[in-house]
């Protein structure tokens, strides 16, 4: 998928046209599926971050909040970069192209919009226009509420019977909920 290519569009509200999507070749298909596996990503890390801050409301000012969860997100696609450039060298051994490489920050910038409107939040708290808990509460709300979205989208346009879905949902919603438990431990929560 080229830096220019966007998914083809259905007739209904924008969404992705089934059959244009399955038209895609393996690369395209590769790029999508690194796009949203990095926004899930920096979701959870998002998530697990804001968690941790509600969990130290009493000791934290906005401005270190704010420095927290930015540097937080901004640590975790770095890293999914980095993953990335290090796997394309160990797999074609040479460095990604230029092209690749501009596809790959696409990707990464992707991760990076999961904490544009949460860091508004604190931002506003930081302003006093907001009470910095509220901020953060409601930050809690957008990443659970981005969370179950795309679970749901995904299990949604999948191919599965709906017990298969019920089924798939309950096992993301439980495997999400361990993967927020693990992160909250390992951010000090």
């Amino acid at each position: 998928m080229s830096g220019h290519e966007r998914l083809p569009r259905g007739p209904r509200r924008g969404r992705p046209d089934r059959r244009a999507l399955e038209e895609l070749g393996d690369d395209e298909r590769r790029a999508i599926t690194a796009y949203l596996k990095e926004r899930v990503y920096a979701t959870f890390t998002g998530l697990a971050i804001t968690l941790v801050l509600l969990g130290e409301f009493d000791h934290i000012e906005p401005g270190r909040a704010f420095g927290t969860l930015a540097l937080g997100v901004l640590g975790i696609t770095v890293a999914g970069l980095l993953a990335d450039i290090v796997a394309h060298v160990s797999v074609h051994g040479a460095l990604p192209s230029r092209l690749e490489f501009r596809l790959e920050l696409r990707i990464a910038s992707g991760a990076l919009g999961t904490a544009v409107l949460p860091l508004l939040l604190i931002a506003a708290a930081w302003l006093g226009w907001l009470d910095l808990h509220d901020a953060l509460r409601i930050d809690s709300f957008i990443y659970l509420a981005t969370l179950g979205l795309i679970g749901y989208l995904a299990v949604r346009r999948s191919t599965l019977k709906p017990w298969g879905k019920l089924v798939a949902l309950s096992v993301f919603v439980v495997f999400g909920g361990v993967v927020i438990l693990i992160q909250i431990l390992a951010h000090g929560g």
